[in-house]
């Protein structure tokens, strides 16, 4: 699949969410994502360019409880990660989050997996979408961990949700827990609606 330049345009509507660039998702942690440690150096050019623009800019942590039925101890499929308060939880340190990034919080309960932003909140305990929606956004440019569940599940809430969205296929990394689950991933984001482009393609 051929990423296209994105239609939406960019402008004070437009907000940048980073999702779930985390320590125990990158190489070396407790759920490495292959490459996700790649998407680093174009998700750090994008934060650049966002704040030149004065562009709000969201980034969204797994933040579990130690005991989950997100974890194969208590039925889930994943191995104990980003436990709340854990090192693991960090961000990357190779990524350069703004101080006044806003981060928000996914994956709190104990019976929630978490993948989508749109189940977190922010620190104020407000939900994500009801903050989009009270800072006027209605686009979101998109990249992260990982590809076929995080930022799959999020994109396409945030597509229902009618929120203009474009993927940088080159600020994403998928886990490809089967075969080809990355290429449907994909497709299934280009199909609801999302616009899939490369960063640089992008005109800040």
């Amino acid at each position: 699949m051929t990423p296209r330049r994105t239609n939406a345009s960019i402008g004070c509507d437009t907000a940048i969410l980073i999702i779930d660039v985390q320590v125990d998702f990158c190489w070396g942690g407790a759920l490495a994502v292959p490459a996700g440690d790649k998407v680093i150096p174009a998700l750090n050019q994008v934060i650049r360019k966002a704040n030149r623009r004065n562009l709000r800019i969201y980034a969204s942590r797994d933040w579990h409880p130690a005991v989950s039925t997100h974890f194969k101890a208590w039925g889930g499929i994943w191995p104990v990660h980003c436990v709340a308060d854990t090192p693991g939880a960090g961000f990357n340190d190779k990524l350069q989050l703004p101080v006044d990034t806003y981060i928000v919080s996914k994956g709190l309960k104990p019976d929630c997996n978490g993948y989508s932003v749109f189940d977190g909140r922010l620190a104020d305990e407000m939900d994500f979408g009801r903050a989009l929606n009270k800072e006027l956004i209605t686009h979101l440019i998109v990249g992260g961990l990982a590809t076929d569940y995080c930022v799959k599940r999020s994109v396409l809430d945030a597509l229902k949700l009618g929120f203009a969205v474009t993927v940088l296929t080159d600020a994403i990394a998928a886990v490809e827990r089967q075969a080809g689950d990355e290429q449907k991933a994909l497709q299934e984001m280009h199909q609801a609606g999302a616009d899939l482009a490369n960063s640089t393609t992008i005109a800040f």
